[in-house]
């Protein structure tokens, strides 16, 4: 009998090998711990097995993990051979969303919509980035794949992440919390609901569910410092700095962080807080750097990295690094590493040199493209407050005030409301 997944699609492998996988692609969909060992481990019992060199691949480019990612994808090339059909297609879409072309995974979703591994790629979750030049191409695969899965709990995550995108925040909290009843500790439903709370300006009541489930159910899941930094930034948005500075000693020091996340969660937090009105003894982003290696800081592999390291760059005073960041960008075949990522590294490097209104002016043109980036629409107001901070500081703050009461109009937030005064009164922010 030949191996097939969770989901009836044929695995070209051992019975070993597959069960391995099929563990290690569960976990990781579900954004649980240990699912590259048992990636890993599929491959060991099998080294010439396509799908697992191909998971790695894309582990090793999203998530910072040690992964020799070109030789990952070589050997899926050589073994897909082999293999079936929809592991060839399987194989081929990776390859060429590693290359910045997402066309044939879209294609590949539309023929297998049960690829629950390359389902989630799609969508910018916690995992992985998303098709970042085309967002709402996503949400419509994820809305076109779900009467495949049934009741699936799962798919049910997956979409309430997708409402939560479109901004149907009610939809996304009924989805999150039915799948989180029949799976309580499904990673993308507890995300779904986490941005719920936030977006709706629900700060406390967020921040104590968060708080229960991330020592609870969520306690197994691989990226637990996001949902930390979501615990952190309704701290942050409440105005509660003693809260924020005291969870980050406790969760979210740069020795806590998983991969990438030392600079997607810590390093943004910092930034952040330190932007706050108030905020005094904010840590700097220098740790940051180191443990998220040179590698990444120097060869960010997609947009959504390239604006974080942008961002660290610029908290750690780098004009140097955030040159050499922006000519990288320019020479990769990603449309929003050239377009958006490195006119955005460049921006921050006039900051650097004191030229706040320069900035403040460089990304007001780049605020329609910043979506490109990838990630949610709560990370990518990180670029939006590094504005709002130029501008104070080029003393312009009516354009300032104007960017706040807009951030006030969609959510209740004291922090902002802080800002606001301060814009009031010409204050500039240090």
């Amino acid at each position: 009998m030949r191996c097939r997944d969770r989901y009836g699609y044929v695995l070209t492998t051992s019975v070993e090998a597959a069960e391995a996988y099929t563990a290690g692609v569960h976990d990781l969909v579900r954004l649980r711990a240990g699912a590259a060992e048992q990636i890993a481990m599929a491959l060991v019992l099998d080294p010439t097995f396509a799908l697992g060199h191909a998971a790695l691949a894309l582990v090793g480019h999203e998530m910072c993990v040690q992964v020799d990612t070109q030789g990952r994808l070589a050997d899926a090339r050589l073994h897909a051979a082999r293999a079936s059909e929809r592991e060839r297609s399987h194989v081929h879409a990776v390859d060429r969303h590693l290359q910045g072309d997402s066309t044939a995974l879209l294609a590949h979703l539309a023929a297998y919509p049960r690829d629950a591994l390359l389902l989630t790629v799609a969508m910018p979750t916690i995992a992985f980035a998303g098709l970042a030049d085309a967002p709402d191409r996503g949400c419509g695969i994820v809305e076109a794949a779900a009467p495949a899965y049934g009741d699936d709990p799962w798919l049910a995550g997956l979409l309430a992440f997708v409402r939560s995108e479109q901004r149907r925040f009610g939809e996304a909290m009924e989805l999150s919390c039915r799948s989180l009843q029949a799976d309580p500790g499904g990673g993308h439903a507890a995300h779904a609901r986490a941005h719920a709370h936030y977006e709706t300006g629900d700060h406390e009541s967020g921040l104590s569910w968060l708080d229960g489930w991330i020592n609870d159910a969520g306690a197994g899941v691989d990226s637990l410092t996001h949902f930390s930094w979501h615990a952190a930034l309704h701290e942050l948005t409440l105005g509660d700095l003693a809260a924020v500075r005291a969870r980050y000693l406790r969760e979210l020091q740069p020795h806590d962080a998983v991969g990438c996340r030392a600079l997607v969660d810590t390093g943004s937090l910092l930034l952040r807080w330190s932007l706050t009105p108030g905020a005094t003894d904010v840590p700097g982003l220098d740790e940051v750097l180191v443990a998220v290696g040179e590698r990444v800081v120097e060869r960010p592999s997609t947009a959504f990295l390239a604006m974080h390291v942008a961002v660290a760059l610029l908290a750690t005073g780098d004009r140097t690094g955030l040159e050499r960041l922006a000519r990288w960008c320019t020479t990769q075949a990603s449309p929003a590493h050239r377009e958006v990522a490195g006119p955005l590294a460049r921006a921050l490097a006039r900051m650097v040199d004191g030229d706040c209104g320069g900035t403040a002016d460089a990304l007001a043109a780049l605020a329609p493209q910043t979506w490109r980036l990838g990630g949610s629409d709560a990370q990518r107001e990180l670029v939006e407050e590094i504005r709002i901070a130029a501008l104070l500081r080029a003393e312009r703050p009516v354009e300032a005030g104007a960017l706040l009461d807009a951030r006030l109009a969609r959510r209740r937030s004291p922090r902002d409301e802080a800002w606001r005064a301060a814009a009031g009164h010409g204050l500039r922010v240090s």
